[in-house]
């Protein structure tokens, strides 16, 4: 795997790149509070026949957190467009999860005939199935006073970030998923905290654009895998079910003790799902 810099509209972004450069493309944009540290179990188990491409968000990682930057989910996807263009990526099989999948859904809105197939995973896309852990939010996004925003801006904290890691899920789950998940991203996030809390809000606009996505999924029906930790009170199973209506012909496989941060906990389950559903979507060219 190799670990880059580039440089998009002026700012400096960091990216994980594993596999042929001219193999097909699989994009894989993080969540919070993570960075593409979360995908390094999961590149090298795909680039024999994939480019694996995982940038860090600006205020993420390493990438640079400028202060004009626009720290939106349409600014982030705006630098994923030039991110992409700037490497000659044309088509892509994109990967939503977590905040990377409210960036993605604005993606693929935007340039439909680019997405080969996406690859949900505990990426929410539909109001009413919000689990339990929105209520604090749902109350900000109703009075979205300093008071309120300062209340959910104390989960930005080492404490916070563990909570977010570890979650709902029981305790043998638990003890598969890597401290370095909150351990590292704390410090690289710490004086990033007015960043963080502004995405609170940010959220309540991105789920009124949901209506829009759940269209672009009836109209370009992309094929679909879905991986999915149910233990997760963000995104219980039925965020999962949900987009059955809209692509009835996904594939959905729900691991029953999984969270939120499936890939640290049951990556080698889900190794073998990815790579089937890439071989059919985006096979690669014949190597010897």
């Amino acid at each position: 795997m190799m670990h880059r810099t580039t440089e998009i509209d002026g700012v400096e972004i960091f990216y994980r790149e594993a596999g042929p450069a001219d193999a097909p493309v699989v994009l894989l944009p993080h969540g919070y509070p993570s960075s593409s540290f979360q995908y390094r179990g999961l590149m090298p188990a795909l680039g024999d026949q994939w480019r694996l491409l995982a940038p860090d968000f600006p205020g993420f990682g390493y990438s640079a957190a400028p202060d004009d930057f626009d720290y939106s989910f349409a600014g982030y996807a705006t630098l994923l467009e030039r991110f992409l263009d700037s490497l000659g990526v044309d088509r892509f099989v994109l990967y939503l999860f977590d905040y990377g999948s409210q960036v993605g859904i604005q993606l693929a809105q935007r340039n439909p005939e680019r997405i080969t197939g996406l690859i949900i995973q505990n990426g929410d896309a539909y109001e009413e199935t919000l689990g339990p852990k929105y209520a604090a939010l749902k109350e900000y996004w109703a009075d979205p006073t300093d008071e309120r925003r300062e209340v959910l801006a104390e989960a930005v904290s080492f404490e916070g970030f563990r909570e977010e890691a570890l979650g709902e899920v029981p305790p043998h789950t638990a003890e598969r998923i890597s401290p370095d998940l909150w351990q590292l991203s704390w410090p690289l996030l710490r004086d990033r905290r007015e960043i963080m809390a502004g995405f609170f809000l940010e959220i309540r606009e991105s789920v009124r654009q949901y209506p829009a996505f759940h269209a672009y999924l009836r109209e370009h029906q992309p094929p679909t895998l879905i991986v999915w930790g149910p233990q997760d009170g963000y995104m219980p199973a039925e965020a999962a079910r949900a987009y059955l209506a809209d692509l009835p012909k996904a594939e959905l496989h729900l691991f029953e003790d999984g969270g939120h941060w499936l890939l640290e906990s049951h990556l080698d389950e889900v190794v073998p799902l990815v790579r089937d559903f890439l071989s059919r979507v985006a096979p690669g060219p014949e190597r010897p």
